[in-house]
């Protein structure tokens, strides 16, 4: 793919920031690939979401790459596919490290992950500095989802304040919801599409630089 990976644009030094549009667009993508692969038609779980697995196009599109690690989701009256815990830290659900139990909602929890990188610009682990213990994104971000005032001191400051911040509050909501210690509360992917497809739509400039700081004046208003 043309432009890489998300995790390269999102963390590599010297790169230009994406726009507060651009990432909304492709977390629409990747919610799009899982509530894909979560139908009856295909039934399988990715299990390995993370944001180095999520190639961009020219456009800024996003494709899920390296299956490697798939599964076949449950059939019949089975809840559940009982495996060897595979994945990677800070992005696995807590359920399925613990129990070895994979289901889609296993997948979910990985996507809120991901919309939290968005949101944050920050890795889902940070390597720890010395002499303090290692810190997960979603250990870190949780005081600050739960208030909708607060949520905005986790933005990404490289978006230099171009983003809507109802737009953001809903995302950040959206991504609660995703990381619910609970996975039958958590939302399938075909509701997380609508939500996003909603905080796209209501996007009123036709034409969306894909970097933060394109322009000055070109704030995009995702509400």
């Amino acid at each position: 793919m043309q432009k890489g990976s998300l995790e390269n644009h999102l963390f590599r030094k010297n790169v230009q920031p994406i726009a507060w549009a651009t990432r909304v667009n492709i977390s629409v993508g990747v919610a799009k690939g899982l509530a894909f692969l979560h139908s009856l038609n295909a039934n399988v779980i990715f299990r390995d979401l993370k944001a180095s697995n999520i190639l961009l196009d020219s456009d800024f599109n996003a494709k899920l790459s390296d299956f490697g690690l798939a599964r076949d989701g449950p059939t019949g009256d089975n809840t559940h596919v009982s495996t060897r815990v595979i994945g990677t830290q800070g992005y696995a659900a807590p359920e399925y490290v613990a129990t070895g139990h994979l289901t889609p909602r296993s997948d979910v929890y990985s996507f809120g992950v991901v919309l939290l990188e968005l949101l944050t610009g920050k890795r889902a682990v940070e390597d720890a500095r010395p002499g303090l213990s290692e810190e997960t994104l979603v250990d870190w971000a949780m005081p600050f989802l739960s208030d909708s005032r607060r949520v905005l001191r986790i933005m990404d400051t490289r978006l230099g304040g171009q983003y809507s911040k109802k737009g953001a509050q809903a995302a950040a909501a959206l991504a609660l919801q995703c990381l619910n210690s609970d996975p039958k509360i958590r939302p399938p992917m075909v509701d997380v599409v609508a939500t996003l497809e909603g905080l796209q739509s209501s996007n009123t400039f036709q034409r969306t630089p894909k970097y933060a700081n394109a322009t000055k004046h070109s704030c995009h208003s995702l509400t």
